[in-house]
């Protein structure tokens, strides 16, 4: 296990980098990105972006060996699937299976791997036979896991192109660093759900976070740390630019800088309240339909993070609409109140969290 790790998200609008040691966060660094060197979530260019990693963690001292990265939606399948109790090489040679219905391109230009939310001990799996179960006609494979009929693996299972991972390990090496580990966003919550003091976790047990991010709002669900759902919204911190360009009668990359510098008070001018209310009702029509799509669903708080959560007015204009419990997603990073900005670091230091080699 790599005990100390540096967590990588890329976003549009910048680079977040956390180092983590020990289950703590040491140091936190947020780099503008540089304009279109992230594209549809894929990196451009992996020297500019290495030689971008490499500049600043020895400019800001994060020294480690090793690196996570979480890798962003539009980059990954991931599922919820269930499956009988087998070996893990058995199951790597079983999960493509599980996504022939999503992935158009060939199965074979794709990486797979899970984790196991929940089944039997790793040490009750059968012994891995010596030929894959369609090529032992004399029912070997059958015999040897006898012992588990009827059991069952449930796993979060994603798949990534080759071509991706390939990108991600050349630009890590520029930079200076291993690969330890590369996952979905959604494991980030994952771990942090799981790192949750027992005494902050809501009753129902039931977890909404809201990545308010620059293109788009992602709402995550989960039922302890089971991801239920996730639904995408087109009404991203994008939206806001335009607004404010128009009223400013400014372009929109200087409209941005209002909008996070709050520049003549901007945020509770009546064109961005009306705005944020826009997206608060989107939201609440995407809970709604998540509750009667879960009738048995006792949803109660929401946790914000991504770049719009530092908006005082867009988050109680969420809470007024939603009548909901709204927290800070830096409650769920431990000693999170303590770090600058770690509403927009979450995806990076829960990469990190639990990652080893």
């Amino acid at each position: 296990m790599a005990e100390t790790i540096l967590g990588i998200d890329f976003g549009y609008e910048s680079l977040k980098l956390a180092l983590v040691s020990g289950g703590q966060v040491k140091k936190t660094l947020i780099v503008p990105m540089p304009i279109n060197l992230i594209k549809e979530g894929r990196v451009v260019s992996t020297e500019t972006m290495g030689e971008l990693i490499r500049t600043e963690v020895r400019k800001n001292g994060m020294s480690c060996r090793y690196a996570a990265v979480a890798f962003p939606n539009e980059t990954v399948f991931v599922r919820n699937v269930m499956m009988p109790v087998m070996t893990h090489d058995q199951l790597l040679y079983n999960l493509p299976y599980e996504f022939r219905d999503y992935i158009t391109d060939e199965l074979k230009n794709y990486i797979y791997d899970y984790a196991v939310i929940k089944g039997p001990e790793k040490e009750q799996a059968a012994p891995a036979p010596e030929e894959k179960p369609e090529e032992n006609p004399e029912g070997g494979e059958e015999e040897a896991n006898s012992d588990n009929d009827g059991q069952k693996l449930q796993l979060l299972a994603a798949a990534v192109p080759s071509s991706i991972m390939d990108d991600t390990r050349a630009l890590l090496r520029k930079a200076g660093f291993k690969l330890a580990c590369a996952a979905p966003v959604v494991s980030s919550y994952i771990n942090l759900i799981r790192g949750l003091d027992k005494k902050k976790r809501p009753e129902s047990g039931e977890y909404c976070i809201l990545d308010l991010g620059y293109k788009e709002v992602r709402m995550y669900m989960f039922k302890n740390d089971v991801n239920i759902a996730t639904r995408v919204l087109e009404v991203g911190m994008s939206v806001m630019d335009d607004v404010l360009a128009e009223a400013y009668n400014v372009d929109v990359h200087l409209a941005h800088t209002y909008l996070l510098t709050n520049y003549d008070g901007c945020q509770t001018k009546d064109a961005c309240l009306n705005a944020f209310s826009n997206i608060a009702v989107e939201l609440m029509r995407a809970v709604n339909f998540y509750n009667f799509s879960n009738p048995d669903s006792h949803l109660t708080d929401i946790w914000l993070c991504g770049g719009g959560s530092v908006i005082p007015s867009l988050a109680e204009s969420i809470q007024n609409t939603l009548s909901m419990n709204i927290h800070q997603a830096s409650e769920l990073v431990p000693g999170g109140d303590r770090i600058e900005n770690c509403n927009s670091l979450v995806q990076a230091i829960g990469i990190a969290m639990n990652s080893g080699r």
